[in-house]
């Protein structure tokens, strides 16, 4: 007696089967802190898959070398830490696009260092840097996306939240209290259709890792190519990560390919989080 093929059900034969489809094309993305690293990289995948792209950053010189790679980019000059420079990027955009139907919030992370050298004026910054900016971006684009029932949050975020990073005291208190808010603001806005998620990468080629491996390596004495061996041989992978690798998963998570995911935070981090 022949055996079943399981392979291939009718369900499976069905056409929204047969590819994942972003639907991305002429969705408005603004991307924070999007010229260089994992925010270009991000910018750029959302780009290649049709929607029309706003970025902001505090340097002209690269807001202008990466808008060059997106032809149609709205580039705005901001600094996420200060209030009245997320309104003005937030209307800019909302002005030239009609509306924000995904924001990315990304931001560098605010210096590393051990608890005993931090005032309070290291934790005040910290927190406009790394709370307030997601605060207030969100803020200014949810009545848009709530009014349409349809909108995406994408939290930039760090493994530190799930695995505290040696020596990043201020990023992993106040990367944590993103999370908080991610995880309760994605519960009061599901049912309009808006979906709040967080990436959390691992180590990555950016200025950021760049800035822990000098630190390092002035502590230590070693060299920074010592360093970085050191770092990329605790990751299972063996390696430190890409920027695009971690654009991969929040270009999906803003997308309608991932329209029953919310409240959730995802590590991209070559295996490196030892809990699940």
């Amino acid at each position: 007696m022949d055996r079943p093929d399981y392979r291939y059900t009718s369900a499976c034969r069905s056409a929204k089967y047969e590819a994942m489809e972003l639907n991305l094309k002429n969705r408005v993305v603004l991307v924070t802190a999007g010229s260089k690293g994992i925010g270009l990289a991000t910018a750029l995948g959302f780009h290649a898959c049709g929607a029309k792209v706003a970025i902001c950053s505090r340097s002209q010189d690269k807001l202008d070398a990466a808008a060059a790679q997106m032809p149609g980019c709205l580039a705005l000059i901001g600094d996420v830490s200060q209030a009245q420079d997320i309104e003005r990027v937030v209307d800019a955009a909302t002005k030239e696009f009609g509306g924000i139907d995904i924001l990315v919030n990304n931001a560098g992370g605010p210096p590393p260092g051990l608890f005993a050298e931090m005032a309070d004026d290291d934790w005040e910054k910290a927190v406009e840097l790394t709370l307030m900016s997601v605060v207030r971006a969100t803020r200014l684009v949810l009545p848009h996306m709530r009014s349409q029932k349809w909108g995406r949050i994408v939290n930039i975020s760090s493994s530190g939240v799930k695995q505290p990073v040696p020596g990043l005291t201020l990023s992993n208190s106040i990367r944590m209290a993103v999370l908080g808010w991610a995880k309760t603001l994605a519960n009061q806005v599901a049912a309009d259709n808006v979906l709040v998620n967080t990436v959390c990468p691992g180590f990555t080629q950016t200025d950021r890792v760049a800035q822990i491996l000098e630190q390092q390596s002035a502590a230590s004495g070693k060299s920074v190519d010592e360093i970085a061996a050191g770092m990329a041989a605790q990751i299972p992978m063996q390696r430190i990560g890409q920027p695009e690798e971690i654009a991969n998963l929040a270009v999906f998570l803003g997308s309608e390919a991932a329209s029953y995911m919310t409240g959730t935070a995802i590590q991209v981090d070559g295996g490196s989080v030892q809990g699940y």
